[in-house]
């Protein structure tokens, strides 16, 4: 016999159980037919004895008187009254008979049926053999699949242990390279505060020289002007004496709310250009005269007169508009969430592409110095970078606590500042969309503008503060007479632009950190925090102007 770790002893265990099966069904059928066939051999006795006893008792057909025949009973020394009449015997014979006879037939039907089911099983049998023959054929081929499987298995097990420890050893490389950067980061740390240190330290140096120099040419200049106010001076007035600097920087005032020119004796003042006549051999300064060329001059204010172009721009209000940096591009920002950049083409507008993805509404809108990256501040929370040509956002700056109220570009396009309703303004990193600085402010901050050391904020608090992008704290702080809207600093970034709830538009001069000039008109209402004010440049007649939307 097989043993359990032979192969051929499954085989061996299920032809056991197959004979024990049969073995069974004999002794059932046999237990069966073992009381069938003795009672069936015993009633075939019987009717053999029956019909022997039958032949005995028929009287011989030629006998006239029956003869008293002697049967068994008088053999035996019965008495005649004690036998039975022949023809109850006969009756009793013939009925017993008769039951034999239903007897047998019940049998043989009872045989025939055993028979017939004894042939279904043994069909039954050969079909559970053809299915069992079927089903070792697949046990073998399942336990060949089973083998190559585990092989498999094994082999699996084997290359994820060598990769596991190609991992452990890859992830203790990685900390070790962690570890080396951060060293370098903390060291990079360290060597950009010495930096900033010595930037700073030199920057004090260099104002401290700047500020000398100014002493000392404001005391020669001081001394020029006490000689020359011993000499004869004449002023005349009149356009031929309007000198070059001054016809150059002749600033106009368009206030579009303005129902009709300003027309005041106060502008008219304004309007009367003024110069300096000098006698042959002598100078009335240098720097002191082109410092208060540059005045703004109030002309006129006006509203316009013609609407060139009328564009269904956004499915909402439109809430920052601004040109490119060549103002052949426009971009429009809405409530709608979507950008608008539109081809300007002599006085109308055609659609260049829609910009999405805002998370929220834009309220602040503005190109990079190359006009290729468009920067918008919106309501959630974060200012979003496009790049022009992409219809998706390039990075969201997230950072701030409320919405974003203005996004700007610094001189490059990889620096960018936002302000926002947080009371914090924040510098930013393009490159690594990192904030690298954070501004905490006192109130809130409706606009920003930068120039190349420094960043001017308008705020709530009806204040104007100036922060130098190399150190850490305010340098400067300008009151104004209402809270503060929209900033605009001009292309030489001497004068910057300031419009308030007071109603009023204030230019000052970033030279001398004054307000030089405030300008107001009849009908001009700024209504809202977000109302804008930009320098907008014209002709050299008119080199620029102001415009309010």
């Amino acid at each position: 016999m097989a043993g359990p770790g032979v192969p051929g002893a499954p085989t061996a265990r299920w032809k056991r159980h197959i004979m024990r099966q049969l073995r069974l069904r004999d002794r059932t059928q046999k237990a069966l037919f073992l009381e069938l066939v003795p009672a069936y051999n015993h009633l075939l006795e019987k009717a053999e004895l029956l019909d022997t006893f039958s032949k005995k008792l028929q009287p011989e057909p030629n006998s006239v008187t029956p003869t008293t025949h002697q049967g068994p009973w008088e053999e035996s020394g019965l008495d005649s009254d004690q036998v039975p009449s022949l023809a109850t015997l006969r009756v009793k014979w013939q009925e017993e008979e008769e039951g034999l006879r239903l007897v047998c037939g019940e049998m043989a039907y009872q045989v025939v049926e055993k028979s017939v089911a004894l042939g279904a099983l043994e069909s039954e049998l050969q079909e559970l053999q053809s299915r069992l023959a079927a089903l070792e054929v697949r046990v073998a081929r399942l336990r060949e699949a089973r083998a190559q499987q585990a092989q498999q298995v094994e082999e699996r097990r084997a290359q994820n242990a060598v990769q596991l420890e190609a991992y452990e050893a890859l992830r203790a490389h990685v900390g070790l390279r962690e570890a080396a950067l951060r060293r370098l980061q903390e060291e990079a740390h360290d060597l950009l505060e010495r930096l900033v240190q010595r930037k700073a330290g030199a920057a004090a140096e260099r104002n401290l020289r700047n500020e000398r120099r100014e002493r000392a040419k404001q005391a020669r200049v001081s001394q020029e002007l006490k000689k020359a106010a011993k000499r004869t001076v004449s002023i005349s007035e009149g356009p031929d004496t309007l000198g070059d600097g001054m016809r150059e920087r002749t600033e106009t005032l368009a206030l579009a709310p303005e129902p009709e020119p300003l027309e005041n004796e106060a502008c008219e003042k304004w309007k009367r250009p003024f110069s300096f006549k000098k006698r042959r051999g002598h100078s009335i300064g240098g720097a002191p005269e082109q410092r208060y060329q540059i005045i703004p001059v109030c002309v006129a204010t006006r509203l316009p007169t013609q609407v060139q172009d009328v564009l269904d721009a956004h499915l909402s209000e439109v809430n920052a508009v601004r040109f490119g940096p060549n103002s052949s591009l426009l971009a429009t920002g809405g409530a709608d969430r979507l950008i608008h950049l539109w081809n300007v083409v002599g006085s109308r507008l055609e659609v260049n592409q829609t910009l999405e993805g805002a998370g929220g509404s834009i309220t602040s809108v503005d190109f990079d110095p190359s006009g290729y990256q468009v920067l918008a501040a919106t309501y959630n929370q974060a200012a979003q970078l496009w790049k022009v040509g992409e219809a998706q956002s390039k990075e969201t700056l997230s950072g701030h606590k409320d919405k974003v109220t203005a996004a700007k570009f610094k001189l490059t396009r990889h620096q960018a500042v936002t302000g926002s309703r947080d009371r914090t303004v924040k510098e930013w990193d393009l490159g690594r969309a990192y904030c690298s600085r954070t501004i905490n402010v006192l109130s809130y901050c409706n606009d920003v503008v930068c120039g190349d050391h420094i960043i001017i904020s308008g705020h709530n608090d009806q204040k104007i503060r100036f922060w130098d992008s190399r150190g850490p704290h305010c340098t400067q702080v300008i009151p104004v007479q209402g809270r503060v809207t929209s900033l605009s600093l001009s292309h030489d970034q001497l004068h910057l632009l300031s419009c308030s709830r007071d109603n009023t538009l204030k230019v000052i001069d970033l030279r001398v950190s004054n307000i030089r000039q405030v300008f107001r008109a009849d009908g001009f209402k700024c209504g809202s925090d977000w109302t804008k004010a930009v320098f907008r440049y014209l002709n050299l007649s008119h080199p620029w102007s102001i415009t309010i939307f």
